[in-house]
This record gives structure tokens, sequence and C-alpha cells, in this order.
């Protein structure tokens, strides 16, 4: 008797007696992957994660995972005729990503919370209740490639360059990878996306995607963090980088590295931008635009996606991203151990921040080689 040919999902078995978890947020494109992977006739289980109290103020209506995300998904469950369940990760969610995210803010840095919830939630604790439940596999519908390669399964850049998620995706793991799976990665636009939505039939077709953090009511960060963090924006002074003062400030955590607009002070005869935070002495340092200019990152943290240990040579010419809105540069990574390393940028970045990532990319193709988190500002 001839092996089963593999299905979609990369399984020697019938769709039917393949199981998977489905990720789902309440937005279109969780839904369809669900949908898409009920009509191929998987056995499909869709799990939503309640990541905060979506009655309280921290809470923002429309916001992923919210009460009204929950109840769309639970509709498009009944839609498509697959069980869904409803996890109550509120406790995990504020001491894996939102407590992070306040101390991240006060102590200068500039955190990227959807990251952490990836790596620290949603491939993590939701991973292992896929298993749990006996799953085969767990899918969702973020844009990015899972390609299998020589060595194994490969982590690629999405088709549609717009939509492409690998920046918040750097931390997934060479195990988790095995088990996880994007349907929509190879989509050319998230038009095709919301034509499946229509073509199935799903409430949330029309439903606009969610532009803030799920837990930053219109992205007003400070209002969150005074709210976890009381007192947090004790005011202070804003100096030149010779240390005079030249105004003052209503604390740290509204400012970031490269800002220009907002500081409320003028006078000083040329543009200036916020170039450090010093959290301890509640100053602002400001200078010009050439004093954001950065060559050496220093990142921990690593994760590598590589075929080779990432300490198995001295330099990777690769190509890495130190924002989520900026494309892959060249550079040179030369690890330190396993986990960190420096990174030299050919050519110089501005507004290089402490709590953001540094992801890596091969420098031919769409792979991701994993990337680290930038520990140390400037």
């Amino acid at each position: 008797m001839l092996d089963h040919p593999l299905n979609s999902l990369g399984f020697a078995k019938p769709p039917s007696e393949t199981r998977v978890v489905v990720a789902m947020s309440g937005g279109v494109d969780s839904s369809v992957v669900a949908a898409q992977l009920k009509e191929e006739g998987y056995d499909v289980v869709g799990v939503t994660l309640q990541l905060y109290d979506h009655g309280a103020a921290l809470a923002k209506k429309g916001a992923c995972c919210a009460g009204r995300d929950i109840h769309d998904a639970r509709r498009v469950a009944e839609t498509m005729g697959f069980p869904h369940y409803v996890l109550d990760y509120e406790n995990t969610f504020r001491e894996a990503v939102i407590e992070e995210f306040a101390d991240a803010y006060l102590a200068g840095a500039t955190p990227v919370p959807c990251i952490r919830c990836n790596e620290r939630v949603k491939f993590k604790d939701l991973l292992a209740t896929a298993k749990d439940l006996d799953a085969d596999c767990m899918a969702t519908g973020h844009y990015i490639q899972r390609k299998m390669g020589d060595a194994g399964a490969e982590l690629h850049c999405a088709a549609d360059a717009n939509r492409d998620q690998s920046y918040f995706l750097f931390s997934t793991t060479p195990e988790q990878l095995d088990y996880l799976r994007f349907p929509l990665g190879h989509l050319a636009s998230k038009a095709e996306t919301r034509a499946l939505a229509a073509k199935y039939g799903l409430p949330v077709a029309d439903k606009p995607d969610s532009q803030d953090i799920c837990f930053v009511p219109n992205g007003n960060y400070a209002a969150v963090i005074e709210k976890l963090r009381p007192g947090a924006a004790e005011p202070g002074e804003i100096v030149d980088m010779s240390g005079q003062v030249v105004g003052t400030h209503r604390g740290v955590i509204h400012y970031t590295i490269g800002q220009r607009k907002g500081l409320g002070i003028g006078g000083l005869g040329e543009p200036v931008y916020v170039v450090k935070l010093d959290p301890d002495a509640r100053r602002v340092i400001v200078g010009p635009k050439e004093a954001l200019s950065t060559r050496v990152i220093p990142v921990r943290e690593v994760n590598w996606l590589g075929d080779a240990p990432f300490d198995s040579q001295a330099e990777w010419h690769i190509n890495v991203k130190v924002r989520s809105t900026r494309p892959p540069r060249p550079a040179v990574i030369r690890p330190i151990s396993a986990t960190e390393a420096e990174v030299e940028l050919l050519s110089p970045e501005d507004g290089v921040s402490a709590g953001q990532a540094c992801v890596f990319y091969a420098p031919e193709g769409s792979r991701i080689l994993g990337g680290g988190w930038i520990w140390r500002g400037r």
C-alpha cells in the first residue's frame, strides 16, 4: 500500500484525519485561515485568547481579542461549523507582556509588545494548548511563509511585502516552526484575503484592520503606563548634548529616540531631535540629526534560524532591519555567544533604540535568519 500523499499542511494523511488548532483573533485574517482549512476538510478547532479584561479602561473597542473580537471569532466558527473555545490568558498576558512594556518605557527603552506576545503567549502557551488538544499543528493568520529547506522548516517573508510580518516573528524558534503553519503567507495582497472571506460568507469580511497595540487605546502609550505605574510621568529637564538646560518636559515616558515634534523648545538655531533618554536623572537629551546616527548595535536574546550554529563562525554577512517600517540593510554580525552579538551596519541608521528588535535576513532571497533585542541604545 502506497503512503498517502502529503496534504496542504504537510502531513501524509487525509485532511479529515489532521487536526489543526487555529489561533483566532476575531479579525479577517485568522478567520479566513480557519474557514479555508475547514472547507478543505481539516479537523479544525478555533481558539481565541482573552488577553485582558475587555470591560476595563485599559482595553479598546475593536482591538485584538477584546470583547467584540471574541464574539466575531465565535460567529465565524458557527458559520463554518467547527468548535471554538475562549481561553482566559489575562494574567499570563499582563505578566509576560504588559508589565514588561511599562517597565521598558520607564527605563527609557522603546518596546515592541507584539513580538513578546507572539513569543511568550501565542507561540508558547497557546501552542502547548494545541498539543494538549492532540492537534497535528497550529495555524495563524500571520503574513509570513514557512518553507521546507534542506535542514528543515525555514521562515520566509510574505509574498506581499506590504503585509510582511517577519519583524514581529523573528523570535519563533525552530521547534515552534516545526509545529506552526501560516496559510496566508503566499497571498499577493490583502484584497485576496478579503475576497476569500466574502467567498466563505464570513461576517468579518469587511472588518477593518486593527492598527494599534491591543491594550493601548488610540496609541496613547503614556496614559497606559501612567495607569500601570502611577507617578511615572514626573517632569524634568531637556538638555543639549553639553548638558545645558534648554527646556522642561512632562515625563520621559512621553518621548522616544529620534523624536523631533512636540519637544516644546525653540530658538536653538537648528532642528533638534531626542538622541538619548536618561530616566534615572529624568532628563531628555536633544541634539542635531547627525547625533542620531548609529553604526554599531549590541543585541542579546538572539534567536538564530540559520542552518549552522550562530556562534560557529566569527562573522555573518547578512541584512538586518532595526525598525518594522524600514527595509533590511547590509550588516556584519559578530557573535559574542550563542545568544549575544555585535551588529555593525554598513550604512549608519538614525533613531536606533533599546527595546527594539534587530531582525536578520539572508542577503539573497526571502529567508529570515532570526534576530535579537537591541539592549543598549547608542
